[in-house]
């Protein structure tokens, strides 16, 4: 058990509080009254046989049954309760540091396997500080029966004892193949976990291309390994069983051997030959040891891999504040970002002063949301420094850092109970919220459902587009020095985006703004456009400026040649009257930063 294993285990015992130290009382009781049930059934046959008064003894007996009975509610209750408050003690704490990683976490495991991990192996990881509880109880029973049987004649515990070894041995190696096979299992299941999940995300290109069958059989290509896995499992068990099952009855039948011969010697009495046999069972009964050293190599091997997901080191924060009349000016400092082997950025210096609006732009793969998520710090970039106002973003207090900085994706994902929930997040008031809504241009829609902004999430039809909206509205709703947004424009119809980039670019904001744009028309409609190409910044500068180079132009080929699509270009008839307004909105821009005292945007 490696040392992240063996902490992990330790935090979700000390988090169970007095449950285990109980647990493992009430186990150890349970075995005391286990070990004097046989010794008070022996003096009661002898005292029946001997014609005195058994009664006594008989009561004892049954209030010995009694006693157990009670303490095997007690055990099953507080093991209950000790597995599920550690369970979720484990899943807590995985799944804050699974959002503390951010894109990190994905970018490691497939998000199948990370679910996997945080709800299934996290109830399985759960249940170990249980097993260590019971554990004390399940050993205290074959040594104490072995003291009992040498108290009765040092002769019946010898004979019991040539059987240790053998029995030693096969839990040691149980519990060793146990592990190895978990480990295994859970691998298998969390490799399926993946590919299910990402089958699920892609149904719909599933069903159009009528590739079910072949992604079924892709789903679940580790199927067999999973089954071999498990019946390995299943294997090491039954083995271990069957040899407990050979050994325990000879030693069984040779101490009640021993004990008639001393019977017959008059050494021993009847109630001692039966107080032997009963715990001549109790030592070589394996069976409970067996399923305790099964559960604790289960929870070990679901524990390590949850210990795998908390060993990928979150961002840390600083302890450093923002200047409060900052206005938001970016900085890239040779900034490079691997991955993989491949260098996406590389040696990447951009200036974005405060307040102003930075279009990027660059064909597939240039690294447009990489520079986006290295600017609002969803990760790190492997060489260089991002800075806001001055401080780099590494320095920055958490709370700082997040309140500075809005950002909107392609994708948003809808949090919260409802439609207000989503967009406030808990940091914006309900008025906020709707003059927010209404500046992304999702106020008509929302307010067309069944209970407006109090509709649920769940319960609310939109479409991409809807949902883009409800993204942007977040962003603007929570405010900052810095608006990030990553192709948050891409699903919205082109008058709906037109609308919303006037919001967006327009004087009704002083955050500074870094736009991922695929469209020629939303490029054009920032102060400034950075043209990233080959890791770097090739050029800056307006719309216009950059439109008459040819590479430039081949950014927006794709969805030019046809003038239709995100990322369009005018149409040949109206290229002229385009290009002429773009550099109409170009010169006031530049001119309003003149009089704003607010320099360009640079690259250094």
């Amino acid at each position: 058990m490696d040392r992240t294993t063996g902490e992990l285990l330790g935090s979700a015992t000390r988090h169970g509080g007095p449950r285990p130290a109980a647990l493992a009382l009430l186990g150890v009781t349970a075995t005391g009254a286990s070990l004097l049930l046989p010794a008070a059934l022996g003096r009661a046959l002898d005292l029946l046989l001997a014609g005195g008064g058994a009664t006594p003894w008989v009561l004892c007996c049954a209030g010995l049954a009694l006693l157990l009975t009670l303490l095997d509610a007690g055990e099953t209750v507080l093991t209950g309760t000790l597995d599920a408050k550690t369970t979720a003690f484990l899943r807590h704490r995985a799944l804050g540091h699974v959002l503390a990683l951010g894109p990190r976490a994905t970018a490691r495991f497939e998000a199948g396997d990370l679910v996997a991990r945080v709800v299934g192996g996290a109830a399985q990881a759960g249940a170990a500080p249980g097993a260590r509880a019971a554990l004390p109880a399940a050993l205290a029973g074959p040594v104490g029966a072995v003291a009992a049987l040498a108290l009765i004649d040092p002769w019946l515990a010898a004979v019991l004892l040539t059987g240790a070894p053998v029995l030693t041995l096969l839990l040691r190696s149980l519990a060793r193949d146990t592990s190895s096979c978990v480990a295994a299992y859970l691998d298998a299941q969390g490799r399926i976990a993946a590919a299910l999940t990402e089958a699920v995300g892609g149904a719909r290109t599933i069903r159009a291309a009528g590739t079910a069958a072949r992604d079924t059989a892709r789903v679940l290509r580790p199927l067999p390994e999973l089954s071999r896995a498990g019946r390995r499992m299943w294997q090491v068990q039954g083995r271990a069983a069957a040899q407990a099952t050979a050994v325990a009855p000879l030693l069984h039948i040779g101490v009640v051997a021993v004990a008639g011969l001393l019977l017959a010697r008059h050494r021993v009495s009847p109630g001692d030959v039966l107080a032997a046999s009963r715990y001549a069972v109790l030592a070589t009964g394996v069976g409970v040891l067996v399923g305790q050293l099964s559960g604790l190599a289960r929870s070990r091997a679901a524990a390590a891999r949850l210990g795998e997901v908390l060993n990928a080191p979150a961002p840390s924060y600083g302890t450093r504040g923002l200047p409060a009349d900052g206005p938001g000016r970016l900085e890239l400092r040779g900034v490079s970002a691997r991955r993989g082997d491949r260098a996406v950025l590389d040696g990447l210096d951009l200036v974005v002063p405060g307040g102003t609006a930075l279009a990027v732009v660059g064909r597939s793969g240039a690294g447009k949301s990489l520079l986006a998520a290295l600017a609002g710090r969803l990760t790190d970039p492997d060489a260089g420094e991002v800075l806001l106002d001055g401080v780099p973003l590494a320095a920055l207090r958490r709370s700082e850092l997040r309140a500075a900085i809005a950002q909107a994706f392609d994708r948003p994902a809808l949090l919260g109970a409802t439609i207000e929930d989503t967009v406030s997040l808990g940091s914006a008031s309900p008025a906020r919220v709707r003059e927010a809504a209404r500046a992304a241009r999702a106020d008509d829609f929302v307010r067309r459902l069944p209970d407006g902004y109090a509709t649920r999430c769940a319960d609310a039809p939109h479409s991409g587009g809807e949902a883009q909206r409800l993204g942007l509205a977040r962003a603007f709703a929570h405010g900052g020095r810095l608006m990030i947004l990553d192709d948050a424009l891409s699903s919205l119809d082109t008058v709906t985006e037109r609308q919303v980039t006037q919001a967006v670019f327009g004087r009704t904001t002083t955050a500074t703004r870094l736009v991922v744009a695929h469209r020629a028309s939303t490029a054009a409609r920032a102060d400034a456009v950075a043209w990233l190409d080959g890791g770097r910044v090739r050029a800056v500068g307006t719309h216009a400026q950059l439109w008459r180079t040819a590479a430039y132009r081949k950014v927006f080929a794709t969805d030019t040649e046809n003038g239709t699509g995100p990322g369009s270009a005018p149409p040949a008839d109206t290229q002229a009257e385009a290009q002429a307004e773009a550099d109409a909105q170009a010169e006031a821009r530049a001119n309003a930063r003149a009089e704003d005292g607010c320099g360009p945007v640079t690259r250094r």
